[in-house]
């Protein structure tokens, strides 16, 4: 309490028990006396609320020998300090991945599907990704992996909360993850499918532009080795904050299911054929709502992208992770620049 809470703020880290584990600038007493509220410490800075709500917190433990083997798994990805680069275990090898990957992303673009298979298909054999800040700003994955024996970051899109759209907390949460692998030297892997930012006079009245910009900044500033995988939709700033082509990853490839655009083909259609189409009587109109977004979606396909140099590649699933490794090691003694005393202002 008090002061002292600031301590866990500062930290890279944070691992609260399950019941136990509290934090709070005054305790439910003051609080009480203050403010004449009752609640209990639980209630007040509970491990629930800093991990779910306030983001203080990045891992919940069942106990204290749980949140010591959180720590150990977490700094098993990591180097001993930010001059020296992250692990490698030698000898993980890996080749293609099984035909299990073409089947998780699902025939219908608006589908939700779990981004966690995707990252445990490109995981070596072993144990499971760590995830970061797991319960809060869900429609963000982070997370850490390893890819023939490298320790990769990823920040992946979770079409299973909010379709995978980028607001306040997400955005907060990936920041501060790009910043924690950049600082250490972590690779960093993104994985898209972002419909883009939400909007709305709630999410611009509590500051998206603001928390959407600490995301842009943190990916600006970071010199780690950076690789990018479309693997459906990217649209609009999603795509940008999301380390597109023009953060200069060392490697960006999408997937044939992938769509590059600034929105998706029916939300273009409605702004560019609303009125034409609803002067037209309904099979009609159905006919060339349907022959306008085929086409638009022709034009915005990974192919189209490939071929207009926006992305390096189209890469078969299946291939992904040997073509991630093969740019790890070619990347491996990359040159990072210094960054002078005189910086950027983060828009906290």
């Amino acid at each position: 309490a008090a002061g002292t809470a600031y301590i866990p703020a500062l930290s890279d880290c944070v691992i609260m028990v399950k019941e136990s584990g509290s934090l709070a600038l005054g305790g439910p007493p003051l609080v009480e006396a203050v403010l004449g509220e009752k609640v209990t410490e639980q209630e007040l800075g509970g491990w629930e609320v800093h991990n779910s709500r306030s983001g203080v917190s990045h891992f919940s433990a069942d106990s204290d020998e749980d949140g010591i083997n959180i720590a150990r798994r977490y700094l098993s990805y990591f180097p001993s300090h930010c001059n020296e680069p992250p692990p490698r275990i030698e000898g993980a090898a890996r080749g293609p991945l099984d035909d299990s990957v073409l089947s998780i992303v699902p025939d219908e673009p608006q589908a939700p599907f779990d981004m966690k298979e995707v990252i445990s298909h490109l995981n070596d054999p072993g144990p499971e990704p760590l995830y970061y800040m797991d319960a809060f700003g869900g429609s963000i994955l982070t997370g850490w992996i390893r890819m023939g024996g490298f320790s990769v970051g990823v920040v992946a899109s979770q079409s299973l909360v909010l379709g995978g759209v980028l607001e306040n907390d997400s955005s907060v949460k990936a920041a501060r993850f790009i910043s924690l692998c950049d600082a250490f030297g972590i690779p960093l892997l993104f994985l898209q499918d972002v419909p883009g930012f939400l909007v709305g006079s709630r999410v611009e009245k509590n500051g998206i532009i603001r928390h959407g910009a600490k995301m842009l900044f943190a990916v600006s500033q970071a010199t780690v080795p950076k690789m990018t995988i479309i693997v459906r939709k990217a649209y609009g700033a999603g795509y940008f904050v999301m380390c597109g082509k023009g953060f200069e990853p060392d490697y960006i490839a999408a997937w044939p299911t992938a769509e590059i655009a600034l929105m998706g083909a029916e939300g273009a259609i409605n702004i560019l054929y609303g009125k034409k189409l609803s002067a037209l009587p309904p099979e009609e109109r159905t006919k060339q709502r349907k022959a306008l977004e085929d086409g638009y979606r022709a034009d915005v396909n990974a192919y189209s992208a490939a071929a207009r140099f926006g992305i390096d590649d189209v890469i078969d699933p299946r291939h992904t992770v040997q073509r991630l490794v093969r740019v790890l090691e070619l990347t491996r003694t990359k040159e990072r620049p210094k960054h002078p005393g005189m910086h950027g202002i983060f828009p906290v």
